[in-house]
């Protein structure tokens, strides 16, 4: 009898654990279409359609989360289930991600401010006149340079990982910076060598998206991302890469399928040399280079990718930041999945702190 107890127990125990974990089938998608610009071969604009959740459309203020690479969406998860209560949510996958359709051409359409441009053609659609902007990876660039372009609209960031990279700074190619971060040589694969990193990550995206998705307790070789060679050798010698740490197989197998959409071609702008360098031109003959919003930057203490905190020390990210708050959290590269409490209390007490 007790026996048939405990096996009750566990099994209402398994059924309320599938009810409260996160699954991404459960939020429907909006889709605004979009003029963007591509840029080669022929100069035209283009019409792409960019898929977004929306949530809690009536609540005062709005959160606008922008996800890096290669996220989709559904990595906000422990955010949106934080503050879908209290805040009105805007989740885009951005171009190239997902169903989100892309210009077409990767090399030169798809420069921050592009991205930025997208985003706000997002808030026109779903009415939004100002919000806070959050960030992960480039996702971080993506809102420092939305809150540099229209100010008008980005009252406050949040920057996950990723430190602010003022315009100016002189521009610095990825090559020059390998020697101080040996683990941003992948960038240079990505960007020079194109098609073959393509075709190294679409032969089995199961592979590569746990390959990259890993934590602290579950970390990749240590050559990983230190070849401008190939993205996934230092792989080579493991058979079967364990399931992403914090993904339920649900969350990852809807990863999966997403990227078998379209593939990992369209997302791979962010390190065209190109468009870093048209983003550069455009902020730097701008000039407006401080940000007067708030800023909450968040950096990992554990990113193998490179230790932000130093960098941003380097670019000297505070100066053209006067209203920064500076915090420091465990995680590798994805502390907001890797230690969603913390990352979630420091975000809260930083919104409560603003006007």
């Amino acid at each position: 009898m007790l026996a048939n107890w405990l096996l009750l127990f566990i099994y209402l125990g398994a059924i309320q654990g599938n009810v409260s974990a996160f699954n991404p089938l459960n939020y429907a998608k909006s889709a605004a279409r979009c003029i963007a610009t591509r840029r080669e071969p022929v100069l035209q604009d283009v019409l792409i359609e960019l898929k977004y959740v929306e949530i809690n459309p009536d609540a005062p203020n709005t959160l606008l989360m922008v996800h890096g690479w290669p996220s989709l969406w559904s990595t906000w998860s422990n955010q949106i289930e934080e503050f879908q209560h209290d805040y009105h949510l805007i989740v885009p996958d951005l171009r190239g991600f997902g169903a989100s359709t892309h210009p077409g051409d990767v090399g030169s359409s798809g420069a921050l401010n592009d991205i930025v441009g997208d985003l706000v053609c997002i808030l026109q659609q779903a009415n939004v006149k100002s919000v806070i902007c959050m960030g992960h990876d480039w996702g971080s660039s993506v809102c420092y340079e939305a809150a540099r372009l229209r100010p008008d609209i980005v009252n406050a960031v949040i920057g996950i990982v990723v430190p602010y990279i003022s315009a100016a700074l002189p521009f610095i190619p990825i090559k020059e910076l390998t020697t101080l971060f040996p683990t941003l040589k992948y960038q240079i694969f990505f960007d020079s060598q194109t098609d073959i990193a393509v075709v190294e990550l679409d032969q089995n995206i199961r592979r590569s998206v746990r390959a990259v998705l890993r934590t602290v307790a579950s970390p990749p070789p240590n050559t990983f991302l230190k070849s401008n060679e190939s993205f996934l050798s230092a792989w080579d010698s493991v058979e079967q890469i364990p399931p992403v740490p914090f993904f339920t197989p649900a969350e990852e197998d809807y990863f999966v399928n997403k990227y078998s959409i379209n593939g990992f071609r369209n997302t791979l702008y962010f390190y065209s040399s190109q468009n870093r360098l048209l983003g550069w031109e455009l902020a730097n003959a701008q000039g407006n280079n401080t940000l007067s919003q708030p800023v909450l930057a968040i950096y990992p203490k554990q990113d193998p990718v490179a230790d932000w905190e130093k960098a941003a020390e380097i670019v000297h990210s505070s100066e053209y930041l006067p209203n920064l708050t500076v915090k420091l959290l465990f995680g590798a590269h994805w502390p907001h999945l890797e230690n969603p409490l913390k990352c979630n209390n420091i975000i809260r007490e930083w919104l409560q702190s603003q006007p």
